[in-house]
């Protein structure tokens, strides 16, 4: 500028017809006053002259023409832009180098969209998936098998087992017999309906029992005393022509001695030992 300034406050030179910058109501000639107050440019360190544009943040300055992106290089004037240890970037060089990446696709969240978060991954939104239904899961409920996820119905119809007697979901825990899933109130026993799953049973015509019902419906009977024979880890009983014995019943039919390990013959459906078979 010019006007009615004689000389200038630092050379004391004329600034008659000359430009000068005036500071704290005292004039400069364009020289000293680049000299004494101008600001070093961050980027190509020289003086930013009173003449050009002085761009300015957070106490730092640049030219116009330097004030640009680290990485690409374009220029950030009147533009957005983000800096991450002091360095500035335009945004979209700042997503690409910082902001999340999408676990499905692998692109850039950029910033301003919605980003889901699930098991320390984000995803876009519309990346966010039932693998099978490929509706958006949001925050329904969902299950991840071998890194997919899915709705809940989906699973259910895909991976779940039903129960081989209600034919429902089982959810979770579950028994499995003759290769097929129970749910543990389902598996019962044959007769009374009692549960089978923390008891022992036994299986007939791959129908499960309970002990006491397997043994009153199905367990052979003694040939002496008519009960059932123990038919899961029980006393010792013997067998001889289709027929069964408890250990304490097989003795001799006359004599009533034990015949076990004993030699012994039989007499229609009696069963001797040797001395009462010779008497």
């Amino acid at each position: 500028m010019t006007s009615s300034h004689t000389d200038c406050h630092f050379c004391l030179q004329s600034l008659r017809g000359r430009k000068y910058a005036l500071r704290e109501e005292n004039a400069y000639c364009v020289p000293c006053y680049d000299s004494l107050y101008a600001n070093p440019c961050e980027e190509c360190k020289q003086p930013i002259e009173c003449s050009s544009k002085d761009l300015a943040y957070k106490g730092r300055h640049w030219h116009e023409g330097c004030f640009r992106c680290a990485k690409c290089s374009r220029s950030l004037v009147e533009k957005p832009f983000a800096a991450k240890d002091e360095v500035l970037l335009c945004t979209e060089c700042y997503s690409d180098e910082y902001s999340s990446k999408c676990f499905h696709c692998q692109k850039t969240i950029m910033p301003g969209s919605r980003k889901m978060e699930f098991k320390g991954s984000s995803w876009h939104e519309s990346c966010f998936v039932c693998q099978y239904c490929r509706q958006p899961l949001g925050t329904k409920p969902l299950i991840t098998k071998d890194n997919e996820n899915y709705c809940l119905p989906c699973f259910e119809k895909q991976f779940a087992h039903h129960c081989y007697a209600c034919k429902k979901v089982i959810t979770s825990g579950g028994v499995a017999y003759h290769d097929q899933p129970w749910h543990e109130e389902c598996f019962v026993c044959t007769v009374c309906k009692t549960q089978l799953s923390r008891q022992r049973f036994i299986s007939k015509d791959e129908y499960p029992y309970c002990v006491d019902c397997f043994s009153k419906f199905h367990a052979k009977k003694c040939a002496a005393c008519k009960k059932p024979v123990a038919a899961l880890g029980g006393a010792k009983y013997i067998s001889f022509e289709e027929r069964q014995w408890h250990g304490e019943c097989f003795s001799c039919a006359k004599c009533s001695v034990s015949l076990v390990g004993q030699e012994f013959l039989t007499r229609q459906d009696d069963i001797l030992c040797q001395k009462c078979a010779s008497a």
